[in-house]
């Protein structure tokens, strides 16, 4: 039997009904079960109980959960016209503000593609290289500072002003430069969107509509906030269409081509689609990367050997030089590549995907109805036995092992897959091949802690972040000479 069927539903398949899963309590179903920021845990740990496909539910809304990784590519492959988006996600990000790329569907989401696309394509993420490159020199300076201090470094924190600066230069062509801001910066207000937006996504009501808690009135503000700082990028970049015409027909960058394509006549891109995009692009740029960063860092440090042989390479790279100089030296990382595959399979920033069945399928042998809400586990199968040799084991070789390699990337799937796979990881990997490098060239991690001194904890706020990583840092002997 095919993973996914449209054509008929086999008198074989499954009903939702018939599958397994946590007994729960009328009404209110599994809810009490669930603590919001260890929702992957759970449902992982439920995956282990009740198998590859299991059901639960919150009050009415009921969920079909899947870590079988064919039947999760499949269905992440069957995007848009199969599967999509959930009505609730959809709702929640248009009413914040940001119903760009990331939350559209259909016909929305298809004009919007080719645009976000082309302006993160691997041509412009090499042509940005200068940007990074300048970006990455300030933010050294950053830690060297600390270092030289003393001083303990909010890792998560500093990894968002970095990540935050990357994706404004790129995207907007814009030099926010929080890295060297002792101001209130974009990162405060950022940093409250995607918790609300995993809270109101699986509250069992949208209260929010009839009223509204101290919560979603400080949320209100912090939205308001960044609407204005993204009227401010969208104001900068009609500036520069009007100093520069020829950029209507050859924008630089991501929001030029949003407004270009805006103001041409019978233009399909609206003004929220501009403001959306610009603001879902700060989300995306700024929380998953510099998350990965954050955990990357942290197995590192507690696998030495690994980290040694990252500082060796780098050094064979970049011979005295404290971070990569051109575009082409990053491509020479293959050691610091895997390693960052390595932690995106062990530690998955999105380790819940949420989607809508659009029409009656079949996935796995299982009959979804249209509308139906799948969720997909991420994580399970990459850290399964059946697929992965010493699979709870940071070992960043199976990386760089030819057809081992190919097979880990088809059962991992950070960036997702499928028509809608993320459109930033060329970026992504740059920035973090490029942070890593500088770090391992320029410090020496002295330490990297937890709040409670033990491992760190997975925190889920619709991306998974590690709790309260404090890093500190030495400045290697060739560094110290330079300042």
């Amino acid at each position: 039997m095919a993973i996914i069927d449209h054509e008929a539903v086999p008198t074989a398949a499954r009903r939702i009904r018939d599958l397994p899963g946590p007994a729960g309590i009328p009404v209110l179903g599994n809810l009490l079960q669930i603590d919001r920021e260890r929702l992957h845990q759970r449902a992982e740990q439920w995956a282990r109980e009740y198998g590859d496909a299991y059901r639960f539910r919150i009050m009415s809304r009921e969920f079909v959960v899947m870590s079988n990784p064919e039947a999760v590519a499949g269905i992440l492959r069957d995007r848009p016209d199969g599967f999509q988006r959930t009505q609730r996600l959809n709702e929640t990000a248009r009413n914040m503000g940001f119903g760009g790329l990331f939350s559209s569907n259909g016909e929305a989401w298809k004009r919007q593609r080719p645009m976000v696309l082309s302006g993160l394509d691997p041509s412009h993420t090499k042509a940005f290289f200068p940007t990074l490159a300048k970006v990455t020199e300030r933010f050294a300076r950053r830690w060297q500072r600390a270092a030289a201090a003393g001083e303990a470094i909010d890792l998560q924190s500093d990894l968002m002003r970095y990540t935050v600066d990357v994706t404004a230069g790129l995207a907007f062509g814009t030099d926010i430069n929080t890295i060297e801001s002792d101001q209130e910066v974009i990162q405060s207000h950022l940093d409250k969107i995607l918790p609300a937006l995993f809270r109101r996504l699986l509250a069992p009501v949208p209260y929010w509509h009839w009223m509204k808690l101290p919560a979603d009135r400080a949320l209100d503000r912090h939205l308001a906030a960044l609407r204005s700082a993204v009227d401010g990028f969208i104001t900068d970049a009609r500036q520069r269409l009007d100093q520069r015409p020829e950029l209507r027909e050859q924008p630089s960058n991501l929001i030029e081509a949003m407004i270009a394509a805006r103001d041409r006549e019978g233009g399909r891109i609206t003004d929220e689609d501009v403001s959306g995009n610009v603001l879902t692009m700060l989300l995306a740029g700024e929380d998953t990367t510099a998350n990965t960063l954050a955990w990357m860092i942290w197995l590192l440090h507690r696998h030495p050997e690994a980290a040694r042989r990252i500082a060796g390479e780098v050094q064979a790279v970049l011979g005295d030089a404290t971070m990569p100089a051109r575009h082409e030296d990053l491509s020479r990382l293959e050691f610091v590549e895997a390693c960052a595959h390595e932690t995106m399979r062990i530690k998955p920033v999105a380790p819940l995907n949420i989607q809508q069945a659009v029409r009656d399928t079949v996935v796995a042998g299982v009959a979804l109805p249209a509308g139906t809400l799948v969720m997909c586990l991420m994580r399970p199968a990459a850290v399964d036995e059946r697929h992965f040799d010493a699979a709870a084991s940071f070992n960043p070789q199976r990386w760089l092992e030819g057809l081992s390699a190919s097979s880990a990337k088809r059962v991992a799937m950070p960036f997702g897959a499928g028509p809608r796979i993320c459109p930033g990881r060329y970026l992504a990997l740059a920035e973090m091949k490029m942070l890593i490098a500088m770090l391992y060239a320029s410090f020496e991690v002295e330490a990297v802690t937890t709040p409670d001194g033990k491992d760190a904890q997975e925190r889920l706020a619709l991306t998974m972040s590690p709790v309260g990583l404090r890093l500190r840092l030495r400045l290697r002997p060739r560094t110290a000479a330079k300042i």
